[in-house]
């Protein structure tokens, strides 16, 4: 069974950083195209930045030039290194694969973003 572990959120001020992490214990995690996806409430999840299995990304506007996505497939792991952090990066983060979820959700970490 895919299961899918995000880590890292937490409280940081305006201008910050946090890395977050996505344990992913799933076969062929290095075959997969995945992201990072993003949720407030009364709003639909958004994918932010996705990370193709040969090493190529791409970006939402709202965090393209701030965010990074990487990963190290021998560890099965997900990252997301957000930089320059403003209030409307608040949300819950979620990893999956790109650009639909086709594995079960996570629980989510969360991110605000406030002085």
């Amino acid at each position: 069974q895919v299961q899918l572990v995000e880590s890292g959120g937490g409280l940081v001020q305006p201008g910050g950083s946090l890395r977050l992490s996505c344990a992913a214990s799933m076969n062929g995690f290095s075959i997969y195209n995945m992201g990072w996806y993003r949720q407030t409430p009364g709003k639909q999840r958004e994918l932010v930045a996705r990370i193709f299995s040969g090493g190529n990304t791409l970006y939402a506007d709202s965090v393209k030039g701030r965010f990074t996505i990487f990963k190290d497939n021998a560890k099965g792991t997900l990252y997301l290194q957000m930089n320059s952090l403003n209030p409307e990066d608040t949300a819950v983060y979620y990893c999956n694969t790109a650009p639909t979820g086709l594995m079960g959700w996570g629980q989510g970490t969360q991110v605000t973003v406030s002085s």
